[in-house]
């Protein structure tokens, strides 16, 4: 019999557990407790929803790829030149961002989801390296290696000024999060979800119990695109400038850095390794700007030896399972060999 709390395994609860809404208090504890640091905490929290999109295809779906930053980067240089031309209202600039992500999913994912291994991580990569060259060369519109400077909205719902303080950069960014949260929770309990682990498990069974493996991985992976997408038209609209660097290759192994780090095949390892990864990684360039790497190197070596599937997995074994399934109202799951 296997115990596993909600906080780990949504398909295993019954409902939200304690240590779920703990988890979000937290955010909230920090607006008001470090009320000069709301412009990283937004950082943070666009990171977050980044590595989160990028768990829900290699965590669930099992699609490795060194090229999420592609879609984060449409994202940023949608809005960002939505904003230029005169689109100034966040919302809808956060969608439109986030559409043209999709687009380009739903266009190459039908190519790069017919591979599998190094064959798709090398595919990956280099439609991300593809897109960085254009947007280098194509100056007149992304603005090359000056960026797109200038970039400003409207008031949020038309109430919310921007500040230099990033009282709303923070709350507007943690909408966003729970909201693309929340989709991403319901999605890997339903059905769909399920399907996507076989397919992740065994892809060749899953084709032969008649499931459209195909549909499936461009249907999530235009999902995770999507949600990829609103972190770079967040951090376009938080910023107000868009770089090159949305769209490095340095992005998408940050990402894969820290969804390791917080674990792979869990719901909050995306978040979770965001944050840890971030706040260290202030820490650590502040304390020592020169070798400020080889912090994060040793962290993620311990996290990787000690922790079963990243800080999840190791707050998992170091506290008992019982004490965090009896707090997070999970239920029983039990698993039976089958008689072969």
């Amino acid at each position: 019999m296997i115990r596993e709390p909600s906080f780990y395994n949504p398909a295993a609860s019954d409902g939200v557990g304690l240590m779920e809404l703990i988890f979000w208090a937290i955010p909230l504890v920090v607006f008001f407790v470090f009320p000069d640091h709301l412009s990283f905490g937004a950082q943070v929290l666009i990171m977050a929803l980044y590595a989160m999109s990028l768990g829900l295809i290699l965590g669930f779906a099992g699609i490795v790829t060194l090229g999420h930053a592609a879609f984060f980067g449409i994202g940023a240089y949608t809005t960002g030149l939505l904003s230029l031309a005169g689109w100034q209202e966040p919302i809808t600039a956060t969608i439109g961002g986030a559409t043209a992500a999709a687009v380009l999913a739903m266009v190459v994912g039908p190519i790069v989801l017919r591979l599998t291994g190094l064959p798709l991580m090398m595919m990956t990569l280099a439609i991300g390296a593809v897109l960085f060259e254009a947007a280098n060369k194509f100056s007149w519109l992304t603005g090359g290696e000056n960026g797109l400077s200038g970039i400003e909205f409207e008031p949020v719902l038309g109430l919310f000024r921007w500040s230099v303080f990033g009282q709303t950069s923070y709350l507007y960014c943690l909408a966003w999060l729970f909201v693309m949260f929340a989709i991403f929770r319901m999605l890997v309990s339903s059905p769909f979800g399920l399907a996507l682990q076989g397919v992740r498990e065994n892809a060749l069974r899953m084709r032969l119990v008649g499931a459209p493996v195909s549909r499936h991985l461009i249907k999530v992976y235009a999902i995770s695109a999507f949600m990829a997408g609103v972190a770079g038209s967040l951090s376009a609209q938080v910023t107000g400038f868009v770089g090159l660097d949305v769209l490095a290759i340095d992005l998408s192994i940050n990402g894969i850095i820290m969804l390791v780090l917080g674990g792979v095949a869990s719901i909050y390892g995306g978040l979770i390794g965001a944050g840890v990864y971030m706040v260290l990684k202030d820490f650590a360039a502040n304390w020592d700007p020169y070798n400020w790497m080889a912090v994060i190197g040793f962290f993620l070596i311990f996290v990787v030896l000690f922790g079963k599937n990243g800080l999840v997995g190791l707050g998992l074994r170091i506290f008992p399972k019982v004490l965090m399934a009896s707090i997070s109202g999970s239920r029983h799951i039990e698993t039976r060999r089958q008689p072969t």
